[in-house]
Formats: structure tokens, sequence, C-alpha cells
């Protein structure tokens, strides 16, 4: 029997499945357990009033830092008065190294040229026609799920291989050179190298002393680079001969500024290609992880999605005809949100209401606890993704739901981001579902620049008839 949204409506509240999680702190961590707990999993280190409190504001290791998380005052830091504020050198740090100068981590005139450029390749015309190949991406992974029957499958290595296979279906339909499996492992293998907060960064010590986690990053980063100097060669060479094909990565590399007529730089293009590669790919794959945790631990959940999803019968699915399969993955990034936190540096005096926020000072606004606010929520810590039918999602207030940020640096790739994850969720719903073993470790978040399963996420397939 599926389940509508009356159904939902008389579920009890002790009947939602609530994903453990790491409980917010009742007093506040010593100077060295917080450097500890940091490197290990920041978000251990968020504490009660944190998910109770409009702002808190402290003095830290770090200086004095405020965290926000009243919908009015994130608007003030992101869009009204977003010039008094720029990304915090504590986020560089640990961006730049790897992805380079691209959209993540550009400043100033810098972003402002690459976004004008980049822009239009992630119209929402643009995104929509990717469609077709995202479906094909879904019906591979289906196929190679029902070859799984019966047995115990890494869902989140499927997810990474059904990711990266939509990137080379519409950025690089050329293909990726090599095996994508080990860029896949690559990407892994850099995020858990720089993911860990170094107290070195947290101290501000100048760049040129060296950290453990970015020396073991390098192997990673030298392969990204190899990897995206072959792409950008290949690709030059078929543009010069008017053969290449009408991709994101050919977009990228003829892109013009609209207002200058510039193309970007060599540097700038090879710094987009690595974040679309290592941020766009990860956080997807992520989100797809979470939300079949989710499913397999509600089963009224579990039913309405697949109803939903037979009910397209065979072949392509839309995002339109997918309602419940997109609220499934909009609960799942609330309650695993692709990043964790976003940071801000003001670089002049603020205030926010009789709270001073000093120049230079850092401003947090951190979806991981604002997604989960026992202000802005109905039971913030349950999973319900009828939260985000349609029907439903005026209820949501701005700025209190932020899984891809806001204001003028919000994610660009957002609109492609949840069209993929909902599109190939549904082949996976299609073809079977997951049940999780009573022999797995507890499934708790890891924060790694993303958010993923601590131990993995391994579950048994069964095929749908």
């Amino acid at each position: 029997m599926t389940a509508n949204l009356s159904d939902f409506a008389r579920i009890s509240t002790a009947a939602r499945f609530r994903p453990p999680v790491p409980p917010p702190l009742t007093q506040p961590l010593g100077l060295l357990d917080f450097l500890k707990a940091a490197r290990r999993n920041p978000i251990t280190t968020w504490a009660d009033a944190h998910f109770r409190l409009p702002v808190v504001a402290a003095e830290g290791v770090m200086g004095r830092i405020t965290v926000v998380s009243e919908p009015s005052l994130i608007r003030q830091v992101l869009i009204d008065n977003a010039e008094a504020y720029r990304k915090d050198d504590l986020q560089r740090r640990v961006l730049a190294p790897g992805l380079g100068e691209g959209l993540l981590s550009a400043e100033g005139d810098e972003w402002r040229l690459q976004r004008r450029t980049l822009a239009p390749i992630f119209s929402v015309r643009t995104v929509r026609s990717f469609e077709a190949a995202m479906n094909a991406s879904g019906a591979r992974l289906a196929k190679r799920l029902r070859r799984r029957n019966g047995m115990r499958v890494d869902v989140a290595l499927e997810m990474t291989r059904a990711t990266l296979d939509v990137l080379e279906r519409t950025i690089f339909t050329q293909g990726l050179p090599g095996d994508p499996d080990a860029l896949g492992r690559a990407i892994t293998r850099f995020l858990e190298a720089v993911g860990p907060i170094d107290p070195l960064d947290v101290f501000g010590v100048p760049d040129f002393v060296p950290r453990i986690g970015r020396l073991r990053a390098r192997p990673a980063g030298r392969f990204f680079a190899e990897v995206v100097d072959e792409l950008i060669t290949r690709r030059r060479a078929l543009m010069e001969k008017a053969e290449a094909p009408q991709d994101l990565l050919t977009l990228l590399l003829a892109a013009q500024d609209p207002e200058t007529g510039d193309g970007l730089s060599d540097l700038s293009v090879r710094a987009n290609i690595v974040t679309f590669i290592a941020a766009g790919h990860e956080t997807t794959a992520n989100a797809l992880t979470w939300a079949l945790y989710c499913l397999s631990q509600d089963e009224t959940a579990q039913e309405r999605i697949e109803a939903e999803v037979d009910a397209t019968g065979e072949g392509d699915v839309t995002l339109d005809a997918l309602p419940f399969t997109r609220a499934v993955v909009e609960e799942g990034m609330r309650l695993f949100p692709p990043v964790p936190f976003l940071s801000r540096q003001a670089t002049r005096a603020d205030r926010f209401g009789r709270i001073k926020v000093p120049s230079g000072s850092l401003v947090l606004i951190a979806p991981w606890v604002l997604h989960r606010h026992h202000l802005l929520w109905d039971e913030p810590d349950a999973f319900m993704p009828e939260r985000f039918l349609p029907e439903n999602r005026d209820a949501i207030a701005r700025f209190t739901y932020l899984p891809f940020g806001a204001g003028q640096r919000v994610c660009i790739g957002q609109s492609f981001s949840v069209q993929e994850a909902t599109i190939l969720l549904a082949h996976v719903i299609r073809a079977v579902r997951f049940r999780l073993p009573g022999d797995h470790p507890p499934v708790t978040p890891l924060h790694r620049v993303t958010l993923r399963p601590e131990h993995g996420l391994r579950m048994d397939a069964t095929v749908r008839a």
C-alpha cells in the first residue's frame, strides 16, 4: 500500500526515522580537545546552543566567531551587505592548493569574471538538455545493480561511478583519460587528505610551512593536473578542426566574458574543470548515498518513491514527473548538507542587532546547524521528505535551507546537481531495493570538505520485479 500526503501526516513523530549523528556538546571544549575534534570530524564541535539560538558569538581559537542561523541575518551577510564579507583565509588555505583559483576559491574581479563567463553554461535550458544523458547514466547504473541481486553493494562507490559517468556524458563527452574508477579514488584521497582541519591553518601559520594534509594530497593533485591537461589538449585540437562536441568542456573553453569578450585563462579553465570533477561529482554522489540510506530505514517513504517511479513506466524519466523523488533528494541534503558550513570574514565592522561583528572576525553560516535548527524546523532531526513536495515548499522560509549556499556565490551547478541526483535515484529505485545489514557499523556522517558516511555504506541489494 502506497502512502499519500495524508498518510504521512498520520505517522506519529515517534515513528519517524532519525539518522544517528554526533550529539551536540553540552559543555565547551578546551583548546586541545577542540583541535583534536576539529581535525577528526568538525561536526562534532557544535554545541547545543548553536541548534537553539539565532546567533551565537564567542571568542575562540581563531578569534571572535559569530555563528548565524537567523534567516534575515544570513541574508544580510550573503546578499544585502555581501560587499562587507569575503571568503576567509582558512577556506582558501584548504581548497586553493588542490582546486586552484576556480569559482570555489577565487575572489574579487577574478571571481566575477569567471562567474559571468560560466553562468550561461549552467542555464536552466542547458541543464535540461542533459536529461537524456543523465537517463543514459541512470540506465547503465540500474543494469549494473540488477546484476548484483542478493549481493552486498558498496553504495557510495556505485554512486561515485554513476556521477562520473554523467560527467563523461555531459561535460567530457569524448571520455575521461584513463580509468574513471582511478579518478574517483583520487578524488576521495584528495578530500580525505585536505579535509581534516590542520592546527597550523587555524593559527594562521604562513603557507610556506608544510602541512601534512597538503603533502598527502599532492599525488592526487598531480593526477588531476595530468587528467585535465590531457582533456584540454585533446579538446583544443578538435576545436581547431571544428570537430569538437558541444558539451560543457567545449563551452568552457569557448566561453567569453559578456562584458569584455575575453575568454578564461588556461589556469582558470584548469581550475574550474578540476572543481567540476572533484567538487561537483562528490557532492551529488554523497547526496544519493544519504538518500538511499534514509530510504532503507523508512518503509513508508520507500513505498511511496517506488510507486512514483513505477508510474513513469519504462525508459527515460523527467524531473517534472518525480516530485517525491526530488523531495527525497532535498530532504537528504537537508539532513546531510553537501557543504556543512560556509564561512566569511568581515572586511569592515558590521552589526547583527545588538551584537557587534568586528572587522576581520569570522562569521559562520552552517547548513549542518541551520538545517537542524529547532527554531526553524518541525522535527528537525527526522527524515520527512514531504517537507519538499510542491504544495509544502512555501512553508520553508528563505535562507533556512542552503545546501548550495545563497547570494552571489550560490553554487553555479545547483540545478545540474538536483536534476542529476533525482534522475539517477529514480533509476536506482526502479531497479533494486537496498537493505542495511544488521552487522553494518553505525552510519554516521564524517566531515571531509563534504559529508560522507564514516565507515562507508554497504547494503544488500534485491532486484525489484
